[in-house]
């Protein structure tokens, strides 16, 4: 049931109250001294910037989950693609799914209350009213899969390591923010802050680094900045098992586990093994799950959720088809372009491509009609803009339309929407207005049919390597045909992929851009122009002042309405730079499953949770002959 909603209590944290840490602690009794003296301190079990939270400290378990979950068996599925490293933390390499796995957080936010940051590695934590600085009290149970306890001497290691040799995107954002890291005592560590830091963000900076084994990382020659044949030690619930480059892997349990017992996992980290497949290409991956090669599959293509789940297995009730509701902020995938290309540098070009592509003939078509269009960058939510600007959105964007960084029109016009198409693949009306937007630009039609500009044919490359986007990319290709663009669908090996998505080396291409129920500075990882040149999620290289003042003002909200508004008129700002052809999403998880897996009756609104809170059935498995490992009797 609901727990209490619990706030943080005010500790006095004085000499006097730190004197009898003396023996244990020596010199730590000094820093913390200078940190804290006769200063009235916050210390609180978990940190929400805008308001309560859900669980207490004396919770016995999160909500959602079966506190009564049996452990044991095997979750077993499936990736597209290919890999060949461990580290998800540099750009080089294809890292394997889930890498992360051994990894855990110092604070967590859970299904149920995704806004606030819960101890997780911690007991407390412990700041003053104008957080200039955190003091994390770290649990003194934790320790690495060997058996080795994880201290502060870690998270110290960790946090040089990440400030050296972490992603430059990272690094342009948080670099000028921290000013201070120190060890406190053996299990007491504490970040300062510089100005720069956004108030809001400062608990979940301090608390943003997943812990390394100093000892077993000196005792190498592992970098951050470099691919790894295997993860290096984590404190998490899993290990890395058996795996085999570019084919499978798994993950198993580490029998001495130490958070076992924890509140937070009770009921989850259910399964003795996460097994994954990989597959060159969904169809084969499809035909790998008939077969019982892994048992849980999260289906994206419509095709295949309309047309293939007739066989034996669904029919007699041995595979369960299901959709589960997904109360996830919609992913605003699209195709984007690349703003290094000169030709897209005219928003008529990209406005004018944007119309070429039909959604609702596709949705109608191709996709069974299970979607919804993509408008914005937080469909689906309040964040999202609407109609013409508030008073508070005008506040943002007027000086900036008064600087020329917006054209007036933001202030007075209808946010803008993709443009609506008739059943027809190619809708004659939107071929007409993108024909005479590429006239304005200066590409002009010839004598046969093909658009030029001083000389050069208006060319547009989709790069994509599954052979799942053909039926969707083509008809694009045709329309764009029509308009006269000489446009092709290059489709490449998965590794070509990731290494010309990185360097740039492409025209279109689709991307899922992830945003948050509360924004913050991932925002300038996203669309900021200090990560544009080398970022794996500002791959459209976008660079306008106005969009970072924007994000400026959402990171430094101090209420939920200034961040409200605030994101009102950066989402609006953003679609009218036009560097996106909004796609499409669905507000359900499309899954079928062998009925060998569980779940809790009401799903919470942030989470599938197969691999978190998902359990084993063996007596369902037995019945169907299936074993613990996956394999078929």
């Amino acid at each position: 049931m609901p727990q209490a909603i619990c706030r943080p209590r005010i500790v006095n944290r004085t000499r006097h109250a730190l004197l009898g840490s003396t023996l244990l602690f020596g010199a730590a009794l000094w820093a913390d001294q200078a940190v804290a003296q006769d200063e009235a301190l916050i210390e609180t079990h978990a940190y929400s910037y805008f308001g309560d939270v859900k669980y207490g400290p004396d919770m016995t378990h999160l909500d959602y989950v079966n506190p009564d979950a049996p452990k044991g068996g095997e979750m077993s599925q499936s990736v597209l693609g290919t890999f060949d490293s461990f580290n998800l933390f540099t750009r080089l390499g294809n890292a394997a799914a889930l890498s992360t796995t051994p990894f855990e957080d110092i604070m967590i936010a859970t299904a149920d209350d995704p806004t606030t940051l819960y101890c997780y590695l911690c007991t407390t934590i412990e700041y003053p009213e104008d957080l200039s600085y955190v003091i994390i009290n770290l649990r003194e149970d934790v320790t690495f899969s060997d058996g080795s306890p994880m201290t502060a001497a870690d998270m110290e290691f960790t946090y040089n390591l990440f400030m050296e040799q972490g992603l430059p995107e990272f690094l342009a954002v948080v670099n000028d923010q921290i000013s201070d890291f120190e060890v406190l005592d053996t299990y007491r560590f504490k970040y300062t802050f510089t100005d720069q830091a956004p108030l809001r963000a400062r608990v979940g900076l301090a608390s943003i680094f997943s812990p390394f084994s100093k000892a077993e990382w000196e005792a190498s020659d592992r970098r951050l900045d470099e691919s790894w044949d295997t993860p290096p030690m984590g404190t998490g619930a899993y290990m890395l098992g058996s795996f085999d480059y570019g084919r499978d892997l798994t993950y198993v349990r580490n029998p001495n586990f130490w958070g076992a017992d924890l509140p937070l996992n009770v009921g989850r980290n259910n399964f003795d093994s996460i097994r994954l497949e990989y597959f060159a290409d969904g169809s084969a991956a499809l035909e790998g799950f008939k077969a019982g090669i892994y048992r849980f599959r999260n289906e994206f293509s419509s095709l295949q959720w309309a047309t293939a789940y007739d066989f034996p297995a669904v029919q007699d009730g041995a595979v369960i088809k299901t959709e589960l509701p997904d109360g996830n902020l919609a992913s605003a995938q699209s195709f984007i372009f690349n703003l290094r290309r000169e030709k897209f540098q005219d928003p008529r070009v990209r406005e004018a491509l944007g119309l070429m592509f039909n959604f609702e003939w596709s949705n109608e078509t191709l996709f069974y009609g299970l979607y919804d269009r993509v408008t914005g960058f937080w469909s689906n939510s309040e964040l999202a803009a609407t109609g013409t600007p508030s008073e508070g959105e005008l506040a943002l964007l007027q000086p900036l339309v008064d600087e020329g960084l917006f054209d007036a029109s933001i202030l007075t016009d209808e946010v803008v929407m993709p443009p609506v198409s008739t059943s027809n693949q190619l809708d004659r009306g939107n071929l007409r207005r993108a024909s005479a937007l590429l006239d304005e630009a200066g590409w002009i039609a010839g004598d046969d049919g093909m658009r030029r500009k001083e000389g050069e044919v208006l060319r547009v490359e989709f790069l994509e390597s599954s052979p799942s986007w053909d039926r969707i990319i083509n008809p694009y290709v045709q329309n764009l045909t029509r308009l006269g663009i000489d446009a092709v669908l290059d489709r490449v090996d998965p590794a070509q992929e990731t290494e010309r998505r990185r360097s740039g080396d492409w025209d279109m291409l689709t991307h899922s851009i992830q945003m948050g129920l509360e924004p913050g500075q991932v925002l300038y990882q996203w669309f900021g122009s200090e990560t544009a040149e080398d970022s794996s999620r500002n791959l459209m290289y976008l660079k306008n002042e106005g969009i970072d003042r924007l994000i400026d003002a959402v990171v430094n909200a101090t209420t939920t309405e200034e961040m409200t508004t605030a994101t009102h008129a950066l989402d609006r700002a953003l679609r009218t730079i036009r560097f996106n052809v909004p796609q499409w999403f669905k507000a359900v998880h499309t899954v079928a499953y062998y009925d060998i897996y569980d779940h809790p009756a009401e799903l919470p609104p942030y989470a599938l949770g197969e691999i978190d809170f998902w359990w084993y059935d063996a007596d369902r498995a037995a019945e169907l002959g299936i074993t613990a490992g996956g394999d078929t009797q």
